[in-house]
């Protein structure tokens, strides 16, 4: 595994990997790197204003993009019992954060994942990661190692060639703040 990780290492610093997650594959870099980010939307041809979520292993990778204290006391425990788990979750987004992440709103999409290779990666790289599916826009979600290299071959620098968790769709994603649901995950 050292020698997988060491390419992951590699990898992130300024390109693009996929990985499994829950129910599909993910396209994913480094949510610090900007160029990183930019080519990631170009590779998916994804718009920028549709925003992006961040994957972690724990709640403290996402303190450097979650503004924690906007979270109101009595709203903690609904926002951080959903995780581990496959929600996620809109939050609001601390000051200076990229609009390539939250798509120019005052809010981001954050999940700590509970799928373990997801999870191990965010862990051995020590931060979270833009987490967005494996799939040019509009077309299937790539749900294999091999539908990945076939929809985006070199373009993508690393991927981590595990299962997915199985889950027949993405995740739900829910405003925990005002329990609004922004996708459903039936």
């Amino acid at each position: 595994m050292a020698d997988t990780w060491e390419a992951a290492h590699s990898a992130i610093k300024t390109g693009i990997i996929a990985y499994p997650t829950e129910a599909v594959f993910g396209l994913g870099c480094d949510p610090r790197n900007e160029v990183a980010v930019q080519r990631l939307l170009s590779l998916k041809q994804r718009p920028a204003e549709k925003g992006l979520i961040l994957i972690a292993a724990d709640y403290s990778q996402l303190l450097p993009y979650v503004e924690d204290s906007a979270i109101a006391q009595d709203k903690r425990f609904s926002v951080l019992s959903h995780w581990p788990g496959p929600v996620t979750l809109i939050l609001p987004v601390r000051k200076g954060v990229s609009t390539l992440l939250t798509g120019g709103r005052d809010t981001i999409a954050v999940r700590v994942t509970a799928h373990e290779p997801a999870r191990a990666l965010c862990r051995e790289l020590g931060h979270a990661l833009v987490s967005t599916s494996a799939n040019l826009t509009g077309q299937e979600p790539a749900r294999t190692a091999a539908e990945v290299r076939q929809q985006f071959g070199d373009s993508v620098d690393w991927i981590m060639d595990e299962s997915t968790g199985g889950a027949a769709n993405p995740t739900r994603i829910i405003n925990p703040l005002n329990n609004q649901v922004v996708r459903d995950d039936a």
